[in-house]
């Protein structure tokens, strides 16, 4: 039976938890819905990694990661105002996708993709989040391996491409995660 090691293909189910155990539950990969990654392509966070080396198919999991292991500590310079006119579009303002609460893709000036979350809008301006979601959080995973296989050349060559990232749903959003059964504004242990 494989251990997970350098380009493995795992598969998890776990619940994602803020602070520890008994805090929110904030994320769930399920068996239906799992989370399939290539261990060591630098895709998750490099602590919640290492707490899975060596774990085999059916062993079970507890990651306690600090905000410092995790998204780290919310920067006030990721929150800014932006002019209201970069969001319109044919010179018209969508409300119902720029709205307060809102995630919202965008991309910085040198290209990289990002997502914002609105805080606040005015006549002039919107104010926008940059941090990730969970920044300044410390997060607690309860789970188990599910599966660890060698990957096939194709899912190898898409994924080191940066094609994808594995994750079960054969997708992959804006922060590198797929979309499971659970909201990858949050974390799935992607980086």
């Amino acid at each position: 039976m494989l251990e997970i090691s350098k380009n493995s293909m795992v598969t998890l189910s776990y619940d994602l938890h803020i602070e520890d155990e008994k805090g929110e539950l904030i994320e769930k990969a399920t068996e239906e819905s799992p989370l399939q990654f290539l261990y060591g392509a630098g895709l998750m966070l490099p602590k919640f990694e290492s707490h899975l080396a060596g774990l085999k198919e059916g062993e079970p999991f507890t990651i306690q990661l600090s905000k410092n292991d995790a998204y780290g500590e919310v920067n006030e310079d990721a929150i800014v105002e932006l002019p209201k006119h970069v969001f319109l579009v044919d010179g018209s303002f969508d409300e119902e996708l720029i709205a307060v609460g809102k995630v919202v893709p965008m991309m910085s000036s040198n290209g990289q993709r990002m997502n914002g979350q609105v805080l606040d809008i005015d006549d002039e301006t919107i104010k926008m989040d940059f941090n990730h979601p969970l920044a300044g959080e410390d997060l607690f995973f309860k789970g188990t391996v599910l599966g660890v296989r060698e990957p096939s050349e194709e899912e190898l060559a898409e994924i080191l491409s940066g094609g994808g990232c594995g994750c079960g749903s054969g997708g992959c959003g804006d922060d590198g995660c797929g979309s499971h059964e659970h909201d990858h504004n949050h974390s799935c242990g992607c980086g």
